[in-house]
């Protein structure tokens, strides 16, 4: 990344730590006592403004709890959302919120909506993103309390809602960004993350025996032998999440990314492209202006009722 930025090892400076903090310990009393860990002095960085955001592939509890805690929350956001690339048939879509809550209120959702909206302008680079509301069925009277509600005030929102979608939804890119409670998304991420790895393995072993079971299909694969491996590359491609960056937390006041905990060069590499590119387009800014904006609708919307 520093070679391509034409940037050198003098442009950055290592910081040494002597506290780290362990996925098993509770998040919020250890971004409390310990100070010196990497987590915690990079959010205090971010908070005085020393740099323009962070990236880590250590605990997400720990990372969400220090955004909270020492960056805090934009004013208006009622809750931080985590919000994810999922692949699509339209070039991938973004997931919010996969695991910041276990409990949300339809005003959350609502606000995650506008969330992924700066997301897929961001990262994915859409105009007018489409906003998608994860549900059991297309019907804006589907699902719980929470999910009617929460239909009704993304229809309000300053985005470009269409309405639920379902599960089938996501992969076909019926939407650019899906909203969900933290619960629900995690879950979604959970089963994606292996059913990715498992459909994989599972095409590459079919074609494998198909292919190669015979006289035939061993001559012919010699002849493609390099069209196969280039399509192999392309489906590890598209749905490697190291390709993607990390997750961005939203609501919070800086470029906050939170990388997968297998992430390698690679992954590191894209998370702090992604974080780079919300600082530049000032996002945290805009979601300040966009979230006042929908406040002020709902008020009016209130007043004249």
């Amino acid at each position: 990344v520093l070679a391509e930025e034409g940037e050198g090892p003098d442009s950055f400076e290592i910081v040494h730590t002597t506290e780290s903090i362990a996925m098993s310990e509770s998040p919020a009393s250890a971004v409390r006592k310990k100070k010196d860990s990497p987590i915690v002095r990079g959010m205090l960085d971010l908070k005085a403004g020393e740099v323009g955001g962070i990236v880590s592939a250590g605990s997400t509890g720990a990372m969400v709890a220090g955004a909270m805690f020492h960056v805090g929350r934009l004013p208006g956001v009622l809750r931080p959302a985590i919000a994810t690339w999922f692949p699509s048939k339209q070039g991938g879509c973004v997931v919010l919120d996969v695991g910041a809550n276990s409990e949300n209120k339809p005003e959350h959702l609502a606000q995650f909506g506008v969330m992924g909206r700066l997301f897929a302008e961001a990262v994915l680079r859409r105009e007018k993103p489409r906003v998608g509301l994860l549900n059991i069925g297309e019907e804006s009277s589907k699902g719980s309390e929470l999910y009617v509600k929460a239909h009704e005030l993304l229809a309000a929102a300053p985005v470009n809602f269409v309405g639920n979608v379902e599960g089938a939804d996501i992969l076909a890119g019926e939407a650019d960004v899906v909203v969900c409670d933290g619960f629900t998304g995690n879950v979604v991420l959970k089963l994606a993350e292996s059913m990715v790895g498992y459909t994989t393995r599972l095409l590459m072993g079919h074609m494998k025996e198909s292919v190669l079971g015979t006289l035939r299909g061993k001559l012919g694969a010699l002849l493609m032998k390099d069209g196969l491996r280039r399509g192999q590359q392309r489906i590890r491609k598209d749905l490697d999440y190291a390709e993607h960056g990390g997750a961005p937390l939203m609501g919070v006041g800086g470029a906050v990314i939170i990388s997968h905990g297998k992430s390698n060069e690679l992954a590191i590499m894209n998370a702090v492209r992604t974080a780079a590119r919300f600082q530049e387009l000032h996002t945290a800014q805009r979601m300040e202006a966009l979230l006042g904006q929908s406040q002020r609708q709902s008020q009016g919307e209130s007043l004249g009722a």
